[in-house]
């Protein structure tokens, strides 16, 4: 007997029916393989990354049973897991959680509370104080954490339009309670400069420069200004400077406080020309700081173009400056003095790069300070040489009156391009071969006024500077430039404006028989055509040697791969840069701005190196090799 045929919606409900419970046999877990930017993508993945929680934050949560809370009411979340802590039912896992789910709702709603509320939970996870073990720096967290409570930190302290960062003694509210910030004023004192204006520089993206150098640490890295303040003669920080500052909030008992509701903490400002690390819990913890972020917040906006080329047709531009030998941090003592000297139509900024990437060498950082020597290039080349032996004898005279800082007088003296030609005037003893090219009577003989006859006798007998000890030439044109020869040059060369008191001396040697002077007749006295090839000045100092111990090197850059004798760099040829006598002559492949090439800086980064090991060994001051100790403030609070 034939059954009946089921109905046919019992037989679909069948076959559903084994559908589910045969898949119910397979788990649910699954895996997938993928490439490397994923898996690092997962492993970083966090609040700053992907403006969403880390894993180790969600497993939080998700433990606590607050994942579904945290996303409809943030606060009331954090309420409930900071009172777990306080009941002692967590520890560094809830307190990481704490400060990462602080800072993304600061992000979204929460503002300054919440991202002070970040860095101090922050910093309680990375300085537990002996509650519990500091994170092992293998830990994600660890890395995570730190930049938690700087960024936390620079955007809770921000001032109320956020141009700026708020260094001062404040109360500010908390999720939890409050939080009463001391500040001593005293460490606004910066040699002898009031820090003012602190600008957080790791939100800046940076354009020019190559290279981005910054210190991994803990604290807000800044960019300070500085007030004036009496100026030594000879010798300056540069007025518009910006120094690389770390604020850190220190917060004794971190944990406790942050669970009591009621922090007190002290607020420190750190120099990084003073100190690259600190002490908390008696370990040195590296500060964070931002080098080249600094120096491009200082050189933006700066009217370079109107300065170099004001300063090459206008010869008196920088008369009323108090110094033309600046620097960016307060003098150093045990620093050897680099001094940089810039070419025609020129400036200090062209150094930009090269600072840059030497400074970021705490090898050269910790040993070397560094000034800028600046001059109208349109001017004589014996007069910028006069005005630059005459800023370092006065600088080291104020800066060193009793002759105790023997590093001030092992100084190293960089020029490119014409300020080459300055460089070398700094060593040599002419006698008056200079003088002898120029007149054929000696000073007393000729009918000149007396401050005349000063001017030209202390520019055409030179003495070398007893402090110059080194001397880096960089395409420099010791047997003049092709280009200052040609019709083009000559032309702008007329447009050049002397200064009055040059003025006056010209004048006055125009009114010189042919019996006095070489010069009678002459239509122009600029740096253009002293550095024409065959010029009477390019030609003595090319056969006038360097002074006995005082060491130099010459970096010739040559374009092109054809053979290096018979080429140039666009501007001045192998055979002018070229002379005998130095220690070392390296070619670089590159055009005439070759100071910002990386090859001529590491070049220059390996003299220093080596003039450091031969003066120290001189001084038996030598270190260990290696980088050293790095500079720990001695306050621990």
């Amino acid at each position: 007997m034939r059954r009946p045929p089921l109905p046919r919606g019992f037989a679909v409900a069948v076959l559903l029916v084994w559908t589910i419970l045969a898949g119910g046999c397979a788990t649910a877990v699954s895996v997938e393989r993928v490439d490397h930017g994923t898996v690092h993508q997962q492993l970083t993945h966090n609040v700053l990354s992907a403006h969403a929680l880390s894993d180790p934050t969600h497993n939080v949560l998700r433990r606590w049973s607050l994942t579904d809370r945290f996303l409809t009411q943030p606060e009331n979340a954090m309420a409930d897991l900071r009172a777990l802590v306080t009941q002692g039912h967590g520890g560094a896992d809830e307190i990481f959680a704490l400060a990462e789910m602080s800072f993304l709702h600061a992000e979204e709603q929460g503002g300054r509370p919440y991202y002070l509320a970040s860095a101090l939970y922050a910093y309680a996870f990375l300085f537990p104080g002996g509650l519990d073990q500091p994170p092992s720096p293998y830990d994600p967290r660890f890395r995570l954490a730190t930049d938690l409570y700087n960024r936390g930190l620079t955007s809770g302290l921000a001032t109320e339009d956020r141009t700026g960062i708020a260094i001062r003694e404040a109360r500010h509210p908390l999720p939890f309670g409050e939080l009463d910030v001391a500040f001593d004023s005293r460490e606004l004192v910066w040699g002898g400069r009031q820090l003012t204006g602190f600008f957080p520089v790791a939100e800046l993206q940076v354009h020019g420069l190559d290279a981005r150098y910054r210190q991994p640490g803990i604290g807000a890295p800044l960019a300070a200004g500085t007030t004036q303040s009496t100026l030594a003669k000879g010798f300056q920080v540069a007025p518009r400077v910006k120094t690389p500052v770390t604020a850190l909030l220190r917060i004794p008992d971190p944990r406790h406080q942050i669970m009591s509701g009621q922090v007190r903490a002290q607020l420190e400002l750190y120099p990084s020309s003073d100190t690259e690390a600190v002490l908390i819990d008696r370990q040195p913890v590296p500060l964070e700081v931002e080098h080249t972020a600094t120096l491009a917040y200082m050189l933006d906006g700066m009217p370079v173009w109107e300065f170099e080329f004001g300063g090459f047709l206008r010869g008196g531009l920088l008369d009323k400056l108090p110094s033309r030998l600046v620097a960016l941090e307060p003098f150093r003592s045990g620093r050897i003095p680099v001094v940089f000297v810039h070419g025609t139509a020129s400036s200090p900024v062209r150094w930009a790069e090269m600072l840059n990437d030497l400074r970021s060498d705490p090898r050269i950082r910790d040993r070397f300070q560094f000034w800028f020597f600046s001059y109208e290039t349109g001017n004589p080349v014996p007069y910028s040489a006069l005005l630059l032996r005459d800023s370092l004898q006065e600088a080291v005279s104020t800066l060193d009156p009793s002759g105790r800082e023997p590093a001030l007088h092992e100084m190293v003296v960089i020029g490119h391009s014409q300020g080459g030609l300055l460089t070398k005037l700094t060593a040599v003893d002419t006698g008056a071969r200079l003088w002898n090219t120029a007149f054929r009577k000696p000073p007393d003989q000729l009918q000149l006024d007396p401050e005349t006859r000063d001017l030209l006798t202390r520019a055409l007998f030179i003495k070398p500077v007893p402090s110059v000890k080194r001397l880096v030439f960089i395409a420099t044109p010791h047997g003049g430039s092709y280009v200052a020869g040609n019709r083009i040059s000559q032309f702008v060369a007329s447009l050049v404006r002397l200064p009055g008191r040059l003025l006056r001396v010209s004048t006055e040697i125009g009114k010189l028989d042919d019996a006095s002077t070489t010069l009678a007749g002459q239509t122009g006295f600029g740096s253009v055509h002293a550095m024409t090839p065959g010029s009477l000045l390019v030609q003595t100092l090319a056969r006038t040697p360097i002074a006995a111990g005082v060491k130099a090197h010459s970096i010739i850059a040559v374009r092109g791969d054809g053979p290096v004798e018979t080429g140039d760099d666009g501007v001045v040829e192998y055979k002018s840069a070229h002379i005998d006598g130095v220690e070392s002559e390296y070619i670089v492949r590159s055009g005439h701005s070759t100071q910002s090439d990386p090859r001529t800086i590491e070049e220059v980064r390996r003299i220093l190196l080596l003039h450091w090991e031969e003066s120290c060994t001189k001084r038996n001051e030598c270190g260990p090799p290696g980088t050293g100790a790095p500079r720990i403030a001695s306050r621990t609070r």
